[in-house]
């Protein structure tokens, strides 16, 4: 019996072997340099969650829903750089009005307004002042 037709069929699986070992090597480099790229996105993103989580403290707290009316969110800036309690007549000329009864009226209604919405405080009858925040407290003690 000759051996030679057998050594022949090794020799065809080992050339095959061999051929599949060589493209599984390329994807096995392949699918490395993939899992290096997913391994630095998750990296950068566990990064930016560090990063927001740290920063979330220092970022303002979300207006709250405002009526609509484009007076509102003005008449917020007026009180947020305000350094102490404003009156309706005093919004009333920071909001460039006139200053004439109805004006001021409107501008007291709103005020009010924002007091039973909880964003405003009245210290004294017709004296209006940003809510006091818990965090804009305690820096004030600091």
């Amino acid at each position: 019996m000759s051996i030679q037709p057998l050594l022949d069929a090794l020799g065809i699986q080992e050339d095959a072997a061999r051929a599949l070992a060589d493209d599984l090597r390329i994807q096995i480099g392949e699918l490395q340099g993939r899992l290096r790229e997913a391994e630095t996105h998750l990296e950068h993103l566990a990064i930016t969650r560090k990063t927001v989580t740290g920063l979330a403290d220092r970022l303002p707290a979300a207006l709250p829903d405002l009526p609509e009316h484009p007076d509102y969110p003005c008449i917020l800036a007026v009180f947020h750089n305000a350094t102490g309690p404003l009156r309706a007549r005093d919004v009333c000329e920071a909001l460039d009005h006139e200053l004439l009864p109805k004006n001021t009226e409107r501008t007291r209604a709103k005020l009010k307004r924002l007091v039973k919405l909880d964003i405003l405080a009245e210290v004294d009858t017709g004296s209006f002042t940003r809510k006091q925040q818990p965090a804009e407290h305690h820096d004030q003690q600091l």
